[in-house]
């Protein structure tokens, strides 16, 4: 009513019209009004509003039939826009949303409808700010509360759900076979390599033992073939040869008698000082053969000597 003086509360704006026409919006606060001439048509809340969409039936692309309701969120920017424009704003808008959430439903399957609910939401507001811009009005977000799918389909979901479930199960299972199997064959080959190394180095050492021992043994050969001929080139050493070769004979007829039943002996057997003189005997062939090869060689280098010196002495001449 014009009481002349009104004051306008913060957050709204009021249309004035004067004879019928419009001439002014008030702003909040202390405001003056002509009476009988002045009147206020329209009052606009510039707060946010909130309008409850009511729930619909709409068809997605995969021909899906969806009850689908949700929230809109929306403000006044123009009131003379919004008092003009429109005659009934908030209903304007719902049924926009309405009409616009079915248009954008039939362009998405079923699926994306749930994995894309933020881009249906963002595409909502996106096509309703550019329809009610004419009305002074600017949407601020949508939200989708609640989307229901026939029961048919909700099972036919359950059973996908349940399907992709058990491949992945199956996947999962089939991958840990393979891992475990490969494991086990990368254990065999690092078995099997270690045990080959460690072949190869039971081996090398095997054989640098042996080389070691029959490097020894030699050693030990030459010492003691070293150490006899020196004992026979002493006093008495034909004595001591001939003691030994007679234990060795004597050793070798017992040595036999353990051994075998069949044994060959030779026809003196009894008569151990005939086989260590013919055994003395053939050593000392072999050692009067050794000197003979010594003192012919000796004998030998003179006379070699000799005629390279007159060979070099006719040369010079």
């Amino acid at each position: 009513m014009n009481t002349v003086v009104l004051f306008v509360p913060q957050q709204e704006a009021w249309v004035v019209e004067r004879m019928g026409r419009f001439h002014r919006i008030l702003e909040p606060g202390l405001n003056f009004l002509i009476p009988i001439l002045d009147r206020v048509k329209y009052v606009q809340s510039l707060k946010e509003i909130v309008i409850d969409v009511p729930e619909q039936s709409a068809v997605s692309l995969d021909n899906v039939t969806l009850q689908i309701d949700g929230v809109l969120y929306l403000r006044i920017l123009d009131p003379f826009k919004a008092s003009y424009g429109v005659e009934d704003p908030e209903y304007a808008v719902t049924q926009l949303a309405q009409t616009t959430m079915r248009s954008e439903l039939g362009k998405l399957t079923l699926d994306k409808v749930f994995r894309e609910r933020e881009s249906l939401n963002a595409n909502m507001v996106h096509s309703i700010n550019q329809a009610s811009d004419d009305w002074g009005i600017r949407c601020l977000r949508y939200e989708i509360k609640d989307i229901h799918v026939p029961p048919r389909v909700k099972e036919s979901m359950q059973m996908q759900v349940e399907a992709e479930r058990k491949k992945r199960a199956t996947v999962l299972e089939s991958e840990g076979t393979r891992e475990a199997a490969i494991n086990v064959a990368e254990g065999r080959k690092q078995a099997q390599i270690l045990a080959s190394e460690g072949q190869k180095a039971e081996q090398i050492n095997k054989a640098a033992g042996e080389a070691n021992a029959v490097l020894a043994k030699a050693e030990a050969k030459a010492k003691a073939i070293r150490l006899l001929s020196e004992a026979l080139t002493r006093q008495n050493g034909n004595a001591a040869a001939s003691l030994t070769v007679a234990e060795q004979y004597v050793s070798a007829f017992s040595n036999l008698a353990k051994e075998s039943n069949t044994i060959l002996l030779p026809s003196n057997t009894g008569d151990i000082s005939s086989m260590v003189t013919q055994a003395m005997a053939i050593y000392g062939s072999l050692s009067k053969t050794k000197s003979t090869a010594e003192s012919v060689t000796a004998e030998t280098e003179p006379i070699l000597e000799g005629s390279t010196v007159s060979e070099t002495e006719t040369g010079h001449k």
